[in-house]
């Protein structure tokens, strides 16, 4: 039967725990992709940061708005 074979299944997820564990790297550089994910939200930050900048000295200096 399938569930009899899911049951009986060895548990890997403490080994696996205590691999991700190990690994000396900052905790949002460990995942599969973290590089990509955090890349892409720095970039948006970014673009976000210095727009609200930019818009808010617009909106100090008297400039009207498009």
């Amino acid at each position: 039967m399938v569930v009899g074979y899911l049951t009986n299944l060895p548990n890997k997820v403490p080994e696996k725990q205590r691999a991700y564990q190990a690994m000396h790297k900052n905790i949002w550089y460990r995942p599969a992709g973290s590089k990509l994910y955090m890349n892409t939200f720095k970039v948006l930050f970014g673009l976000g940061m210095v727009g609200s900048v930019y818009s808010a000295a617009n909106l100090i200096i008297g400039k009207p708005s498009a």
